[in-house]
């Protein structure tokens, strides 16, 4: 690289007062300069952010940058000392890689293919009318969050693990307190180690006696059940929270930009290509870690074995030269290839899955709430911190005319 690296000099803990939808500005910035920044991680650690979309997309698919949970000792704005980390609990295979990874992965594979995903899209469509018939009822004012966007994807991913109906929303209040990124490491792990608790009693059930769901399917190979435990745990969280937060900020986008709803509205063979747009537009999963394995050229520069690596999903997917005009929401956009559900043998499990509830649910909401609009100024709408692993809002307080 013939002109200085970039260096970025503090990771941004908010989005920009008003603009609840794009990436922190310090990184869009430092996507202009170039797109890869050094920065150095809050224990001193040096490093890299990696903003454009070429190099993220490069990075996730490049078997000498890892996921594996031990070598995550670095954070960018918490600084933990010295501390060791563990490796993932079996099972929890996002945190792991190649062959452990494939060991959960490959049984998974067929459990989530586009044909089952689709033979879902009744059973979506049930749930969802189900849902919009409880806000019909209980009338105007109300919190789209918890009377829709949480409900439906709590309900879908516990029916396909086989979760008792009465113990979903145990799973909804304790995965929201250690995803959110708004409480105390101590309240975090109780959270954390609670559900752990409860899905070693779950596995336990469905060996003893299987019923027709995915984890009772799973205890017929040669898993554990503590890799059982740590699969289902991935499953329930990667399933729950990445679609609540899409179906909540995707109305609330959609409710800014009425343009782009007025032309969903007109044109529902517009709903395939509007949900892709707003997995781009607003990439939820906002940025990924990975930690180099070996010395690897990229972009120009060298990342040297060890070095901690920042992701940055959003930025990547507002990149100019992949996305023309790339702030915008246009749900005619027809060039695709975003990372929302990132890449390589990470790439989302879940995604049709994810796609399938997005096509069910925005269209049916806006259907049944022609009038529906937001309650509150939108710069009111508090979303979470950019610490969060998922992006989105707390609340969204809407209305319609009755």
């Amino acid at each position: 690289m013939s002109e200085p690296v970039h260096t970025l000099t503090t990771m941004p803990t908010e989005r920009r007062p008003g603009c609840p939808f794009d990436p922190p500005p310090e990184l869009a910035d430092a996507r202009r300069h170039s797109p890869i920044s050094r920065f150095t991680f809050a224990n001193g650690k040096p490093g890299w952010v990696v903003t454009g979309y070429d190099l993220v997309r490069s990075v996730l698919a490049d078997t000498r940058f890892s996921s594996r949970k031990e070598f995550m000792r670095h954070h960018p704005t918490i600084d933990y000392g010295d501390i060791q980390v563990p490796p993932a609990p079996p099972g929890e295979f996002l945190l792991m890689d190649e062959p452990q990874h494939g060991r959960y992965r490959k049984p998974l594979v067929g459990k989530f293919t586009v044909r089952r995903m689709r033979q879902l899209a009744e059973r979506v469509e049930r749930i969802t009318a189900d849902r919009l018939d409880a806000m019909e009822q209980a009338g105007p004012p109300t919190d789209l969050v918890t009377a829709f966007a949480k409900p439906i994807p709590a309900i879908v991913i516990c029916e396909l693990l086989g979760v008792p109906y009465e113990d979903r929303d145990f799973f909804q209040d304790r995965i929201d307190t250690f995803l959110g990124g708004e409480v105390s490491d101590e309240v975090l792990t109780e959270a954390y180690t609670g559900v752990q608790a409860y899905l070693a009693e779950l596995v336990a059930a469905k060996r003893a006696n299987p019923t027709d769901d995915i984890l009772s399917d799973l205890t017929d190979g040669d898993l554990t059940d503590e890799e059982l435990k740590g699969m289902a745990l991935i499953l329930l969280t990667a399933g729950f929270d990445t679609t609540a937060n899409m179906l909540a900020l995707g109305t609330f986008a959609l409710l800014e930009n009425p343009a782009q709803l007025a032309a969903l509205r007109a044109d529902p063979g517009l709903v395939d290509g509007a949900v892709e747009e707003l997995l781009r537009y607003l990439s939820v999963g906002a940025k990924f870690y990975r930690t180099a394995l070996e010395d690897v050229e990229l972009g120009g520069v060298t990342i040297g074995a060890g070095d901690p690596i920042v992701l940055s999903l959003s930025t990547a997917n507002r990149d100019p030269e992949h996305f023309p005009e790339p702030d915008a929401l246009d749900l005619r956009r027809r060039n695709g290839g975003h990372l929302a559900f990132s890449h390589g043998i990470h790439q989302c499990l879940g995604q049709q899955l994810a796609r399938v509830e997005l096509r069910v649910a925005l269209p049916a909401l806006f259907d049944r709430f022609p009038t529906l609009r937001l309650a509150v100024p939108a710069d009111e709408v508090e979303v979470r911190p950019e610490a969060a692993d998922i992006h989105g809002v707390k609340s969204l307080p809407v209305t319609w005319d009755v």
